[in-house]
């Protein structure tokens, strides 16, 4: 479902001048006609920025700009807090039906907080049906000294289409939940919950939304839309429902009112979202012109031997974790290692931190 918008037909002007007692109080939004030196690509790429420093003739265009601007935004993963690394590849690999797309090992922590609030040693491994060029995928961080991971009532599920996953389940005794006629409901590792559509693989991504709790779904439509740019595609009043995204072939954001407060525990994920590098800057000064919560100001990091991103980590009114990174270099960055699967099994065999803490009669930390 795609933004209402009405183009004007070709050839027709929006010159038309406001009477004079008014035409100091109107504020008007770009058209072709004031943006005269943009070639048709450069007016696509266009940032938001350079819409508000523009003067406007036609509201109707400006949100069509507005909405292809907001198109080149994309879906990218969700971050998880991994306890037991060992059986959470397992779920991953042998129930769902993932491969591993990349795994990386950190000696400290991130200084965007990727891992969380660690600063021991590390690891990233990315999981998902497809590259994330187009798929939406999970990161899974592995903090070495940390056992769990308490759950709150912010994350709601992640729903994929596999039934291919579903016998894997029933194959390997994972418990598995029937919620409806074709719709079971599974858990990961930690107690994250899954919920698999039993029908065939799709030819596209099969990961359909990642579904969040939210206090007012007025007051979050309203930011996930009006300041992030994300349309809404499906909205029940009733239940309380919103889904949202940023194009119609991407993976979809499902926001569901509780009713009450919105508890992360420490479990606390993550939603990732990449936008061209020069949207980055008016993310940020659009968040302090309306006073919302930035988590990490536009910063670099640094991967050895790989590309360097740009991101912006902000919080939503209810405080779920949003990461916006610059696309370019990111496309460079998650570019899929054939050696992923290998890396990850090497490091599972070489982590020797459960029989450490065994030896020493000691516990992981219950973060």
């Amino acid at each position: 479902m795609s933004l209402a918008c009405c183009s004007l037909s070709r050839g027709s002007s929006c010159s038309r001048a406001a009477p004079a007692d008014r035409a100091s109080q109107i504020r008007r939004l770009p058209s072709s006609s004031t943006l005269p030196s943009l070639s048709r690509n450069a007016l696509d790429r266009a940032t938001l920025a350079t819409f508000l420093r523009a003067e406007v003739c036609d509201q109707r265009v400006y949100s069509r700009r507005l909405s292809k601007v907001m198109a080149l935004r994309r879906a990218l993963h969700f971050v998880f807090k991994v306890g037991d690394r060992t059986k959470t590849a397992t779920f991953y690999r042998d129930v769902l039906g993932m491969k591993i797309l990349r795994h990386e090992e950190f000696e400290e922590g991130c200084k965007a907080t990727c891992n969380g609030p660690y600063d021991g040693k590390w690891s990233k491994t990315m999981v998902g049906f497809g590259p994330e060029d187009d798929h939406f995928v999970a990161e899974l961080t592995y903090n070495y000294g940390v056992g769990e991971y308490r759950l709150g009532n912010d994350f709601l599920g992640l729903t994929l289409q596999s039934s291919q996953a579903v016998s894997n389940a029933k194959r390997l005794n994972w418990p598995l939940t029937q919620v409806e006629e074709s719709l079971y409901m599974t858990e990961a590792p930690g107690g994250y919950r899954f919920y698999l559509i039993d029908k065939e693989l799709p030819n596209c991504d099969p990961v359909q939304k990642v579904s969040l709790a939210v206090s007012d779904l007025q007051r979050s439509v309203h930011y996930w839309s009006a300041l992030l740019g994300m349309k809404v595609i499906e909205k029940n009043e009733d239940k309380k429902i919103a889904l949202m995204g940023f194009s119609d072939n991407q993976c979809k954001l499902e926001l569901q009112d509780i009713g009450g407060a919105v508890d992360h525990g420490t479990a606390f994920g993550r939603i990732a979202f990449a936008c061209p590098r020069d949207q980055l800057p008016d993310i940020e000064a659009l968040m302090k012109k309306e006073k919302q919560k930035i988590l990490t100001p536009l910063v670099r990091l640094d991967t050895p031997g790989k590309a360097t991103v740009e991101v912006v980590i902000l919080a939503d009114p209810d405080g779920h974790e949003i990461c916006f990174v610059g696309d370019e270099a990111f496309r460079q960055l998650s570019a899929v290692d054939p050696k992923g699967n290998d890396l990850l099994d090497e490091a599972m065999a070489a982590d020797k931190s459960d029989e450490w803490f065994v030896k020493h009669n000691k516990q992981k930390a219950s973060a």
